[in-house]
């Protein structure tokens, strides 16, 4: 493992904001973000796969009145969001390093306001189909997270995925399609993506890659 590795393995091990294994908080958040980390009533927004946490950060700077939380499994991506956090001075802003298939054991039924999914890997291979994030035992549990109108977005470069999740989200008895849209920057929903660009984002579209864009809510 690299010296690079082994600094933000250590840093998110100190950082009050990322929650893991080993933390007095990771057996004990679940139900309770608001009560024992934020300490507020805002709504929660929860992006799955974050990565380096740049759209977790990026939205926490545009919305002080929510609560978010970056949620990924690999802890040197999360240092990352975590320093960047501290440096904004983000209250509002928390990691949670654990897979997502363990998402049971850290929220509550009905805790969350939005989920958001960024630039996931599509997993485009037949077999690796279990591991979308958007196939529809991903889905169904992340409706249990979220409340009634609770809102769930994916922003995708991958036109595979796109159109594998618009097929599933859309015969889920869980959700409704609000908008969608195969090109994100020449539609009236740009505004929906707040801004926010990640890093491989702005490589996609340099390169000539159009961002699709889903937002769905769980029905009442």
């Amino acid at each position: 493992m690299s010296r690079r590795k082994l600094d933000h393995y250590k840093f998110s091990a100190e950082a009050n904001n990322v929650i893991e294994k080993g933390k007095p908080l990771y057996e004990s958040i679940k139900g309770k973000w608001n009560e024992l980390y934020f300490q507020n009533n805002n709504p929660i927004v929860l992006e799955l796969a974050c990565g380096k946490g740049e759209y977790t950060v990026g939205l926490g700077k545009v919305f002080p009145d929510k609560n978010f939380i970056g949620m990924d499994i690999k802890g040197d991506r999360i240092a990352r969001g975590s320093l960047a956090a501290t440096e904004s001075g983000l209250a509002n802003v928390a990691f949670l390093r654990a897979g997502i298939q363990y998402s049971g054991e850290f929220f509550e039924e009905n805790e969350l306001d939005e989920i958001w999914l960024i630039h996931p890997d599509p997993q485009v291979r037949d077999r690796d189909e279990p591991k979308r994030l958007t196939n529809p035992d991903f889905l169904s549990s992340y409706s249990r997270y979220l409340k009634k109108g609770g809102l769930f977005c994916l922003k995708t470069d991958s036109t595979f995925l796109y159109e594998y999740s618009l097929e599933t989200i859309g015969i889920s008895q869980q959700y409704q399609i609000l908008e969608h849209t195969e090109d994100l920057y020449h539609s009236p929903l740009l505004s929906e993506h707040h801004g926010v660009r990640t890093h491989y984002e702005k490589i996609f579209v340099s390169k000539g890659y159009t961002i699709k864009f889903i937002k769905s809510v769980i029905k009442a």
